[in-house]
This record gives structure tokens, sequence and C-alpha cells, in this order.
């Protein structure tokens, strides 16, 4: 009896699977969720992923599968089943969710291009016959894709022998090349015997060393670190002491340190090393059997901690007990800005038992990752995408700062929110799940109040630091009496300089990038617009350029206006690259950097910026709200907000709610260790509620007023969402094809369809944009069977030829 399967292909195909015979020789090799080679079209080749194996002969002609990837990924039924409920909620294609989740080495197709790995050496690794020709191939051509691999092969299938040359580090991928996979291997330093087990010996080192104050500074540095962690990176000591390789080395030759590699320990030998960490205070500790409970209760909880309250020493805690007792954690964050410090702090307390993922690593690192979390991994520290690991026994999670917009994943599919996504593979494993803020969304709050989640609360910041004082500026009073200067009031100057004197340092936060976001004529009011969107070009400075952050174009700054010709042509607004330009003005001699995307774009950039402001190496930091998200800082003693208005004056009904949330948590940044900090806050409202209610750090009062808002013009969490985004090259087809949309979806679900309308930006890449929203009551056989209809609706529309140039995207939840 034939046998079939039906294969996911990673592409957008309306339909989950498709259909394949099974070749005699290939039956018992083809199994559900292991990776096969297929063609596709015009004999286009794919990895595709089993789905299901069956007799029932199809009502057409079957392609075979031409191969099996057993070197390749297998996709357990628990991942496969997660699939299918993203591709079900966030109405997109398996395929689309297929290609979100694996690694570029980990799909290969047609169109993958082979290089061989620059470290590769003949004969470091043992090749078969077929293998050696592929590479001899390549030591010529250079790069090829696998079609010329079947050619030099004559062979139909190679998707497996191409898999194993990558597997063995002998091919990468072309796009690879752009950021090269890094090294993860941590250098540790110790000390070596017999001074590990007679500290003592030291005083003799330090005698011997007297005359050389590198050496000394080292053995020094070290004592200090060794009491606050398990184990050192070697880069960090030589940070802290300020001395040089060549003093590292002479001190690993003397046999005073020695390096080894810490991820050799194994959990019980991490958690001795981790016996001398700090104590739970009395709120962490009552917050750890708080959250206990309610995990024997199979209910998700949320924890909410003032910032600096020690969540993150709540989170280590629970860890501790799930690794002990074989579990694994995937521990989640919304930026990749905040996993470098993580990344120490987790390592502080397990070591090298940490994994970490996302989308700033290379691609052969995202596959060592993968492969790490199928094998068990302990500990995975990921940004959202973490949620498609294939783990082994995932016993919890943590989403920490659950509030934030950057777990809402935009373009392209799968559009998921990865906290609500985490909530629903936790309970697929059955696995706990906390999610921490000091900010809580208003969604969690409200099923927390409903007893939907568990709710846990530590109001009180480690040590009885008090919160920081905020105080709101009044900018129209202050540019009434003549005390602006630029873009900054005299109190908010006067502190900084103060700041600084007493050996602190300065956060300033302005939501913004760039220098200035408006070139304006002022004599005939022409301003420079992107020629693909419409929005306006920012000025960047230090490139000298107008650059659109929708699109990327970029043009060089006019001197006279293009429309009338006269030389009246003026910047205005204000970024942070302006913030940081004026403030070199104010204070030539003070130490001042930039954190944004310009600056921080690349993993060792943003690296470099956060060690050096850790090591008091700059005296003021501005920022974009990268400085907002969890960063932790013990010399902070001032923030300064400089244009409050910015966050609360913007259409969306989520704006008061974010609006807040960063307010709070910018403000949190200050005097978290030792003293009380200070917040400044700028505004030409400061009556605004929003303002008053982060005045007084009354969260409660601030989520029962949107809730109360929500609930009298029908908002989330008591309605559910879904945004239908038309996009056309054509303004006036745009507009038909929304129309005809919302004529149709309004037969079958009348009033809670809204519009079209045109969004805030109505133009991006040269595409004219419509919107339709559905307003649906919270029913779960409502919304599957409005999803239903609203996929087959535009599916048709799609299919009809003149609509070809058309694209719609469906956003659930939209954020």
């Amino acid at each position: 009896m034939p046998q079939f399967a039906d294969v996911i292909l990673p592409l957008a195909l309306p339909k989950p699977a498709y259909t394949y015979e099974v070749p005699d020789g290939l039956v018992g090799d083809v199994q559900v969720g292991r990776q096969v080679e297929v063609s596709f079209k015009t004999n286009r080749r794919y990895t595709g992923v089993v789905r299901a194996l069956h007799a029932e002969v199809p009502p057409y002609a079957t392609r075979p599968i031409l191969g099996v990837l057993k070197e390749g990924v297998f996709i357990a039924e628990r991942q496969l089943l997660f699939w299918e409920w993203l591709a079900n909620y966030y109405c997109c294609s398996l395929g689309e969710v297929m290609q979100a989740a694996l690694p570029a080495r980990l799909r290969l197709s047609s169109e993958t291009r082979l290089v061989l790995c620059a470290d590769y050496q003949e004969g470091s690794v043992p090749l078969t016959e077929e293998e050696r020709r592929v590479v001899q191939a390549l030591l010529s051509q250079k790069k090829f894709g696998l079609l010329e691999v079947q050619k030099i092969l004559g062979k139909k299938t190679v998707m497996p022998l191409v898999q194993r040359l990558l597997n063995k580090g002998v091919l990468t991928l072309q796009e690879e090349l752009r950021e090269r996979p890094r090294s993860q291997k941590i250098r540790a330093v110790r000390l070596a015997e017999p001074y590990r087990s007679d500290p003592e010996r030291l005083t003799t080192v330090l005698d011997c060393s007297a005359a050389h104050e590198g050496l000394q500074r080292l053995v020094l540095a070290y004592l200090s670190l060794s009491r606050q962690r398990p184990w050192i990176d070697r880069r960090e000591i030589l940070a802290k002491a300020a001395a040089t390789e060549k003093d590292m080395n002479a001190l690993l030759r003397e046999g005073v340190l020695e390096e080894y590699d810490p991820s050799s320990a194994s959990v019980t030998e991490v958690d001795r090393e981790a016996e001398g960490i700090e104590p739970l205070t009395e709120q962490q500790r009552q917050a750890v059997e708080a959250i206990g409970a309610f995990f024997a209760q199979k209910k998700p909880v949320l924890l909410h901690g003032v910032t600096g309250s020690g969540k993150t020493r709540v989170y280590v805690e629970l860890i501790r007990k799930t690794v002990r007792a074989g579990g694994q954690v995937l521990y989640m964050l919304p930026e990749i800005a905040l996993t470098t410090q993580m990344i120490r702090r987790l390592q502080r307390f397990l070591g090298a038992q940490v994994a970490v993922y996302h989308s700033k690593i290379g691609d052969g690192e995202r596959a060592a990752v993968w492969s790490a979390a199928a094998e068990g991994k302990p500990v995975v520290l990921t940004a959202r995408s973490g949620i498609f690991l294939p783990f082994k026994n995932l016993q919890l999670v943590i989403v920490d700062e659950e509030h934030d917009p950057s777990f809402k994943q935009q373009e392209p599919a799968p559009r998921y929110h990865g906290r609500d996504s985490a909530l629903y593979l936790a309970h697929l494993w059955s696995a706990s799940i906390v999610l921490g803020t000091a900010t809580p969304s208003v969604e969690s709050w409200y099923n927390a109040q409903i007893g939907k989640y568990g709710y846990v609360s530590m109001p009180h910041r480690y040590g009885e630091v008090p919160l920081p004082e905020i105080q709101l500026i009044d900018s129209s009073e202050q540019h009434q009496k003549g005390q602006m200067q630029g873009l900054f009031s005299k109190p908010l100057l006067e502190a900084i300089q103060k700041t600084v004197e007493q050996g602190e340092q300065v956060l300033l936060f302005q939501n913004r990038r760039g220098y200035s976001s408006v070139l304006e004529c002022r004599t005939c009011g022409w301003t420079a617009i992107c020629h693909y969107c419409d929005v306006n070009l920012t000025y960047h400075k230090q490139r000298h350029l107008l650059q659109c952050h929708y699109c990327g174009y970029a043009q060089a700054l006019p001197t006279t206006c293009p429309a009338c010709h006269s030389a009246k042509v003026v910047l205005l607004g204000a970024g942070t690259e302006k913030v940081e330009d004026e403030l070199k003005i104010f204070f030539p001699k003070l130490r001042i950097a930039r954190l944004d995307l310009d600056t921080a774009g690349t993993r060792n950039r943003l690296n470099r910026l956060l060690s050096s402001f850790e090591q008091r190496q700059i005296d003021v930091l501005v920022g974009t709200q990268m400085v907002t998200k969890g960063l932790d800082f013990d010399n902070i003693g001032l923030v300064g907000v400089l244009n409050a208005d910015r966050l609360m004056h913007f259409p969306d009904f989520r704006s008061g709610e974010r609006a807040f949330q960063l307010l709070l948590q910018v403000a949190g940044r200050a005097g978290r260790k030792h003293k009380r900090g200070t917040v400044l806050v700028q505004s030409w409202n400061i009556r605004h509620p929003v303002l008053q209610e982060a005045l007084r750090g009354d969260v409660e009062a601030h989520l029962q007023r949107e809730l109360n808002e929500r609930q009298r013009f029908l908002y989330p969490p008591f309605v559910r969402l879904i945004r239908l985004q038309v996009r056309h090259p054509q303004e006036a087809s745009a507009a038909l094809l929304a129309q005809e949309l919302a004529v149709v979806l309004r037969q079958q679900l009348g009033r809670r369809v809204l519009g079209p309308t045109q969004p805030p930006i109505g133009r991006i890449r040269n595409h004219y944009i419509q919107e339709i929203w559905l307003k649906l009551e919270k029913s779960a056989p409502l919304l599957a069977g409005a999803k239903s209809f609203l996929l087959q609706t535009v599916e048709q529309k799609l299919a009809q030829p003149r609509w070809q140039k058309a694209r719609i995207y469906v956003d659930v939840d939209p954020h």
C-alpha cells in the first residue's frame, strides 16, 4: 500500500501542508516531525517538515519525497501543535510560522548559497568522497547553490549531504557572512593551586609584585570580584583592574591565576559556588512562597515589583529550584539591549548553564542554541523568538518586563505576541509561568483582578532605598520666564551640574533619534518628505543626511528650498543627537554619550557603550526608550525626561498606558542601590492625568482609570481587536479594495467592522494604506468564526487578477 506524507513548506501558502508520496526506499525513514527534501513549483527544492503520514490517495498526481535529512532537526509533536496554534490564532500560514521558527541553516532551499567556512583547513574534518568533491569545487568556485551541488554529484537529492557539511563546520551560508557566528566560550579566571586552597599565600605575591602596579591591581581586582560571584570572566577582571593582557599573561605564567571553562561545572557545583550570594530579603522570600502557591494551583503569576525591588533575585531562586529538579527554563526579555546585563547576572548564579538566543547572534550560533535546547540546556535567555526553541523538559517560563510592546512581532508574519504565545507554550508543557514587571499592562492587570492570574506584589525597593523623587517642570512657565535654554530648563541644567559634581551619573531620555525631525522652509512652508513614505525625513548630523526611518531612503541636506529657492530653510524638532550636541555646549568638560539605534546598532557597540557607562567612564548618557528597559546601574543620581508630551499625544488607545510605563521605567533607573534618586520631567502640560499619576507613582489609580475608559469605549481587555491592513501601489485601488472588503465583512459581522480609514501614515515604501478594524466580543466561537471568514474573504479577493498587486495583512491583538 502506498504511503503519503503531508509536508509543511517554509512558504506563505494557502494550504497548511502539501501531500507527497513516500518512495519505498524511504518508508520508515520518513517520520512525523522529520525534515525532508521536496520539490515545489518548477523543481525548486525546499526543506519541509512532515506534518502527518497516511495512506489516503489524494485526487491529484503527487511528487515523491526526494530525501530525508537525518542530521537535520526533529520537530516534536508539542512543537507542531504550537506552530498550528500560532498559525490559527494569528491568522497566518503554517509555512510562515515555520519560516520564523527555524534558523536559516535549518531550512535549506534552492535559493541557499553555500560558501566554505573561512577557518576550514583541508584534512581537519573527516569527509566522504562526495563531501570531498563538493569542498574541492568550492575551493575553486568560492560559492554556489544547491543546483550546482546536484550537477557536481549527479544526484537529485543533496540536502542531507549539505546539512552534514554545515554540521561539521565545513560550509556556511552566504547570508551568515553579514555577521559571523561568534564563539560563546567563556574565558574564566581563578586562583591556581596552592593559592586557591590557601589564599594567605597571596600576601607573598602582592609583596613581590609591589614594583609592578598592574599585577597588584589584577590580584586585588580578582579578590574583590570573587566575593561577588562564583566565577569571573577574564575580560571583566582586566576592565576592573585597568590592566593589560600582558599583565594577565604574567600572572598566568607564574601560576598565580589559571584559566578554566566554567561550563564544565555541574548544576550541583554551581549551586555550591553560589552559596555565597546575598540571601533573599523578607519581601523576596514571601514573593517566592506566594508564587509557589499559585504554581500549585496551575495559575500564571503576575509579579508586580517596583523598579529595584529585586525581582531578578526572585527569578533566580525559581530558576535554581527548577534546574535542581531537572527542568528547563525559558527566560524572555523584550529587548536585546537587556541581555548583556542579564547574562552576567544569571551566569553569576548558574555559570555557563545559560544559553542566549536572539536575532543579533549569528545564524550558526542560533542553530547551536537550537540544538542545545533540544538536548536539555537548563536555561535559555532569549528575546521573543525563544518561544520557537525545541525544549526537552520545559518547566518554567519567565516573561520579564511583560508590559513591553517589543514583545509584539510587527513584520513579517506571524505577527505574534511573545508574552501571549509564551502563556500558550507553558500550557502545552504544563509548565509554570511568571509575568514580571514594575508597570503591568492593562490586560495582565485585569486578568489578575478577575482571578485568572495569581498576583504577587513587591512594593519596596531592595535595601529599603526609597523610590526616586519625581518633579514636574512646567516648560511653558520656564519659557515665559526666559529660563529655557534650548531644550533644557534651568532646573534641569542645574541638577545635571550638581549630580556630576557629587560623582554620580545622569540619564537623559528623549524618545526620538536623529538630530531634527523636520526640515522646513520659513518662506513657503515646504518640508522635506520621503519620496516613498508619507513621513518627514529626519536629519542625522553625524552623517549629514536626511533619512526616512521607515524605508531607509536618504538624501543630502539642501541649502535652499527646492520649491521657492529661499535660503530660509530651518531644522525643527529635536532627537537624541541634538540633545547630545547641545549638552556638550553647556557642559564641555563632561563625558557625554548617546544610546540609540544609531550608536548601538550591533551587539558589540551596544556592549561597549553599556560597559563604559557601568564603569563610570560616561557622566551623562542620552538615549531613546532603550535606556528605560530594565538596565541596572548603581550610580545614577538623576534621570531627566526632556519632552514628556510626545509620549502622550499619539493617536492610539494605548498611548496613555505606554507613556505611564515609560515614565516609571525610566524613573526607576535613578538611585537604585544606595540612595534616593531624582527624576525631572519637562512638560508643557503638567496637569495631564498620566503625569500626575506618575508623579505619585500610583500604578493602581492609573490602571483603574485606563480600565474604566476602555470599558466605556470598548477596547481590550473587554473586546478582541483585529486590524486588517490593505496596501496597494495606487491610492484609489487601495481605497476601493478596502471598501469592497469592508462591505463583505459587514454582511457577516455587522457593526463589529469599523472603517476603512487611512492611518496616520498613509503611505509606506510607495504602497498606500487603508485599515479596517474588527471589534469582537470575547467569545471563542465568535473569534474563530470571524477569523475563518476573514481569511476566506481575503483569499478570494487576492485571487482576482485585478488585485494581484495588492497586499493584505491581518494583525490579531495589534499593539
